[in-house]
């Protein structure tokens, strides 16, 4: 017996350090993302208050959490990955790796993933299959396709929003995504009205 605990002390003793190099970090409880489906808009909330929007685009295929669906989840997740962090804008990504190509926005016939990638984690009975899935907040060279549904499941963004959110939001922090308008959540009424009412289509700063 004697011969095994100072193996079982190490072994103890590592767990943390094995933790923190799982990303068991801190988590950022201060920022979170509503994504409306309707709007095809996110909005960014930091502490409750309305920080930014951004105009997206969610799947081409509807909403839904199946395996295989390509379908946008609704309800509420968590950024679980952040990859990408100091890519060039365009960069493309296969597997969250890159490749080395850069591609300029609305190259024809090119529809990577590019720039960032926020990999997200489904936190509802509904949704627990989302990391599983694959489903992220990823820059998209198909800039001309933003504020209409036209994914494959992730929610899609122009590079230099992506890249802008990227910097804004950590690991942990929360992404809700619903059905309807922003202006159905307290943060987003509280939104438009510093903005005197509708949110224009392109507008995405105060």
């Amino acid at each position: 017996m004697r011969s095994f605990r100072p193996i079982v002390l190490v072994f103890l003793s590592s767990v943390p350090l094995f933790l923190a190099s799982c990303g068991s970090a801190p988590s950022d409880r201060k920022n979170q993302m509503v994504v409306s489906v309707r709007d095809q808009k996110m909005l960014l909330v930091k502490e409750g208050k309305p920080v930014k929007a951004y105009s997206i685009s969610t799947s081409k295929f509807g909403l839904g959490s199946q395996n295989g669906s390509n379908r946008t989840p609704l309800g509420n997740h968590v950024v679980a990955k952040k990859i990408g962090g100091g890519a060039p804008k365009g960069a493309v990504f296969k597997s969250r790796k890159r490749t080395g190509a850069i591609v300029k926005p609305n190259t024809p016939g090119r529809d990577p993933i590019v720039t960032r990638i926020l990999w997200l984690s489904g936190r509802d009975s509904h949704n627990r299959n989302t990391f599983g899935r694959c489903v992220y907040i990823h820059g998209t060279p198909a800039e001309s396709k933003i504020g209409r549904p036209a994914s494959y499941g992730c929610i899609r963004m122009k590079s230099n929003d992506v890249i802008d959110l990227y910097r804004r939001v950590g690991v942990g922090s929360g992404v809700k995504i619903i059905r309807g308008s922003l202006d159905t959540t307290k943060a987003g009424r509280t939104y438009y009205a510093r903005r005197g009412g509708k949110l224009r289509a392109n507008a995405t700063r105060w």
